[in-house]
């Protein structure tokens, strides 16, 4: 089913790195989910009106509250489908994680509204009733939730769609919603016990837990989060390859969105090579990056020396000492200024992230000494710095 609405309504759908082939999933996906989710509340609300449960009524509203989300990604899909304007240079891009997180605002809102009913209603307990068309209903919902959370998963993960992931995870809470609301009325029409205020509680709770979890999702990417080090290695080993590249470090990608990245890296190249020669391979990876990764990557030229022994006696002593004291820690951009009575050992040292500002002064400290105790010439010039990515 998800297959043949794909190729119905998403044209050329296998191109899923292009801005408008994703806007078409979005837009298709909403739809779908807008078109259920009004249909379930309108059977699950005459169900609860039938039996008189507020845990029934409850997951007919989660419900609602879905079709409004999917009204919510909808606009917000076809909003970072919008192409870049002098105002918006990377594009609209970050509008579907705003979107997503007013979807988690609107299920978190849901939740504790029906947190409060349910409390009055273990509170001040009703009559219910018992229909067998009530459980097929719910049954029936159960199903459809399941293919829709699948559905929306499957699309998310294919075109990377924050909106979708958080949708699916939604979906698949219902089905457990729904479950226990099931269980609250089968409960009663097998032993006459009134649950349904306590399920109607779960269920809000429940309600709520998914919103919270949605919100987190969606914040991360619009505060900033690491890179994905698959796409990290990726990238690095896709500039290393190149002729004339010696090494790279400092890639740091800005998400402008899904599909909508920036990304800056630095490459070490032979300083005994013609810098016009250099910049031409460089031009070249920035282009042919484009078309493997749809990312825009800035390449900074970073010569170094490759021939002078003295050079390279020193930075080899230098990475035998860092990779004796902690394995973690590296170092770029060494330079060497040679005298008689001092050498200037000028460099950047790289640590982990979690590595706190004592930490580091502690192992800069330790880096110093090591060398110093080989060569008491040696005065080091470090600048010290987190890294961006995951640790080659």
């Amino acid at each position: 089913m998800t297959e043949f609405l794909v190729r119905a309504f998403v044209k050329d759908y296998k191109n899923t790195e292009d801005v408008q082939v994703r806007t078409r999933y979005g837009l298709m996906a909403s739809t779908v989910g807008i078109c259920c989710n009004i249909l379930l509340f309108c059977a699950k609300f005459f169900a609860g009106l039938l039996v008189n449960s507020i845990s029934v009524m409850a997951d007919a509203f989660n419900n609602l509250s879905d079709a409004a989300s999917s009204i919510i990604g909808f606009i917000g899909v076809k909003m970072a489908g919008k192409p870049a304007d002098e105002d918006h240079p990377f594009g609209h891009g970050r509008v579907e994680y705003i979107a997503a997180f007013i979807v988690a605002f609107l299920v978190i809102q849901v939740g504790f509204s029906l947190f409060k009913t349910s409390v009055g209603k273990i509170l001040h307990p009703e009559e219910m009733s018992f229909k067998m068309i009530t459980i097929v209903i719910l049954l029936l919902s159960v199903c459809v939730k399941l293919w829709l959370g699948f559905f929306n998963r499957t699309l998310g993960h294919r075109i990377q769609s924050s909106v979708m992931k958080a949708t699916a995870a939604d979906s698949l809470g219902d089905v457990i919603t729904t479950s226990a609301t099931i269980l609250s009325v089968g409960i009663y029409g097998i032993w006459g016990l009134n649950i349904d205020g306590i399920v109607g509680l779960v269920v809000s709770v429940v309600v709520m837990w998914a919103g919270v979890n949605i919100a987190k999702e969606t914040l991360t990417p619009l505060i900033g989060e690491p890179i994905d080090p698959k796409l990290y290695r990726a990238i690095t080993e896709f500039v290393e390859s190149y002729d004339g590249i010696i090494g790279s470090h400092d890639l740091i990608v800005h998400n402008y969105g899904p599909s909508r990245s920036m990304a800056s890296i630095h490459a070490e190249v032979p300083n005994d090579v013609n810098v016009e020669i250099s910049h031409e391979i460089i031009d070249r990876i920035e282009r042919e990056a484009l078309k493997k990764f749809g990312i825009f990557l800035v390449i900074h030229m970073d010569p170094v020396e490759t021939k002078n022994s003295r050079v390279m006696e020193f930075g080899t002593m230098l990475e035998n000492v860092i990779h004796g004291i902690d394995t973690r820690i590296s170092f770029h951009d060494f330079r060497l200024t040679d005298g008689e009575n001092q050498i200037n050992l000028i460099f950047d040292l790289v640590f982990p992230r979690e590595y706190d500002k004592k930490k580091r002064e502690q192992l800069k400290e330790e880096i110093i000494n090591k060398v110093t105790e080989t060569d008491k010439r040696c005065c080091l010039v470090i600048t010290a710095e987190s890294g961006f990515g995951v640790e080659k």
